[in-house]
């Protein structure tokens, strides 16, 4: 197939060229933002799907070939869970210690150190997987559907068999179900505050962007995630799973779990102790050769050394501490994934956070309004009552702007209601139902 290319502007912006494929795939891989670059009918081409979408069997073609429409798995895996718990230095300090101490005749010393150890990592286990378990049963409880026209026939999948080219329908309140290119607009807009930060819902049209337009101004595409404000649309699926552009988010956010504060200071004392036994058995041992000891009654004296200078006990009372404190949380309805997180949350004194939409309601409300001079005044909120497109939607809900809507269910409206009624628009149309 031969590059396209279209003009925008000053200049053009070709293709990006095909990428591997198998033989009679007529598709090139194409990132959302080349995707809102394109037109409608240059998308669909290079998708390889057309107005009436793609057939089922193509579908569950690419399906095989590309995955399910997730960014990552969510199984909980019990080999992971345990490794987690093994990376210790002070695990591993007693580990060799009750090693030592049943090597050098002390099988109880190492048979009570070596159940400490199972103790302390069983319990770190259990509750984690446990945990784990939990957060696996409340994900596979949620299924998400999406609206596709396949055939030129509309259905109802599931999100995660989506695939490129499928051509998905948008309604008040859908949540964006991939990385898609609109075909068709009718006042479509789209809360993208997930993925830019923004608090207004996005305006959406089919015309191509300009080259220069980020990720915030992909004005002929819907992002993943992002959710349907207001009016309708349809849109042909450019990206799926982890190749999104929240799906790159996540899985970049998922590459590796930072180390807690907690964790920082247990590893550092840890090594601390590793050090110092490792100093006094080798000093010890060095010692007693020059004192010409026995050269066993010198290594055995040294290695006990280090055996008693090691908290046997120290992993068991951390695990039960941090249990104990995942316990109490469980009660409050509270799930904790890592039990290291425990420590760190309990220090918390004071929280900041901007994450609309999830510690916050997400949506807009007036306060008050200001005049010229900074004093208190009605006059700019009336004036916004009265340029207000806010209606009446089904079931007597209003829909509209967000920041319409926080004017009109704005408690100083009731005392300017019938003042900014007192107005008609132009045509004879009522300023609100």
């Amino acid at each position: 197939m031969a590059r396209i290319a279209r003009t925008a502007g000053a200049g053009t912006f070709p293709m990006p060229p095909p990428t591997e494929r198998r033989p009679g795939d007529p598709r090139r891989r194409l990132d959302v933002g080349q995707a809102a670059r394109l037109s409608p009918e240059e998308t669909l081409e290079v998708c390889g799907s057309s107005p009436e979408g793609i057939t089922e069997d193509e579908a569950g073609r690419r399906l095989s070939a590309e995955g399910p429409n997730a960014v990552r798995s969510h199984r909980a895996r019990a080999g992971v869970v345990l490794a987690r718990q093994l990376r210790s230095p002070l695990l591993l300090l007693l580990a060799v210690t009750a090693l030592v101490s049943y090597f050098v005749g002390e099988r109880r010393d190492a048979l009570l150190i070596g159940a400490i150890l199972a103790m302390s990592v069983g319990l770190g286990f259990a509750n984690e997987y446990r945990a784990a378990r939990a957060a696996e049963a409340l994900r596979d409880k949620v299924r998400h559907t999406c609206v596709v026209r396949r055939s030129g026939a509309p259905m109802v999948v599931p999100v995660t068999e989506l695939v490129v080219g499928d051509l998905v329908e948008l309604l008040l309140g859908t949540v964006v179900p991939a990385d898609l290119r609109l075909l068709v607009c009718a006042a479509l807009e789209c809360d993208e505050s997930i993925v830019t930060g923004e608090s207004l819902p996005a305006a959406k049209t089919v015309a191509p962007v300009p080259p220069e337009a980020g990720m915030g101004e992909l004005a002929s595409a819907a992002l993943m995630g992002t959710v349907v404000t207001s009016g309708s649309g349809t849109g042909v699926v450019v990206a799926t799973g982890g190749s999104t552009e929240f799906g790159r988010i996540a899985v970049e956010l998922g590459r590796g779990e930072p180390e807690t504060g907690f964790q920082t200071g247990l590893r550092q004392f840890s090594m601390l102790l590793v050090e110092v036994a490792a100093a006094l058995t080798a000093a010890i041992f060095a010692i007693n050769l020059v004192l010409h000891r026995p050269f066993i009654d010198a290594l055995l004296f040294s290695l006990a050394i280090s055996v008693g200078v090691s908290p046997q006990l120290l992993p068991a009372v951390v695990s039960t501490s941090l249990a104990a404190g995942a316990s109490r949380m469980a009660k409050e309805k509270v799930l904790v994934k890592r039990l290291v997180c425990i420590e760190d949350l309990g220090d918390i004194q004071v929280l900041f956070t901007d994450k609309t939409g999830t510690l916050t309601e997400g949506r807009l409300s007036f306060m008050r309004s200001l005049g010229p001079d900074g004093a208190s005044s009605d006059l700019p909120f009336q004036l916004g009552l009265l340029c207000n497109d806010a209606r009446e939607g089904s079931g007597g809900q209003p829909v509209g702007n967000p920041l319409d809507l926080a004017l009109w269910s704005s408690a100083a409206t009731l005392g300017l209601t019938g003042a900014a009624r007192a107005y008609r628009r132009l045509g004879g149309a009522a300023l609100r139902p």
